[in-house]
């Protein structure tokens, strides 16, 4: 198992420790909760994969989009994430 830590950083810089399991993005009843009307209530999912040491991203059809590195990624298809990669959901830049 690797030792590696993954972190969302927020625009303010704050760290967000990602976990070692599925997480879902959103308004509302979310792992992640952020509070901006772009958001959905379930916007996203993030899960991790133990075998490669990798978090995914899934848009779940929002309205708003998830992008990452400016690109908005397709509804219901995971996007593996790399170091240094800028997520951004819906259209506001707020933190985290």
């Amino acid at each position: 198992m690797s030792v590696t830590s993954w972190f969302l950083v927020s625009s303010t810089g704050i760290r967000h420790r990602l976990p070692r399991e599925m997480i879902f993005v959103g308004r509302d009843d979310c792992e992640l909760m952020l509070q901006s009307r772009s958001v959905d209530k379930q916007h996203a999912v993030i899960n991790y994969d133990k075998e490669k040491d990798e978090h995914w991203v899934k848009d779940l059809g929002s309205l708003n989009g998830t992008f990452v590195n400016d690109v908005r990624i397709p509804d219901q298809k995971y996007i593996t994430l790399k170091l240094n990669d800028v997520i951004r959901f819906g259209y506001d830049i707020l933190p985290l």
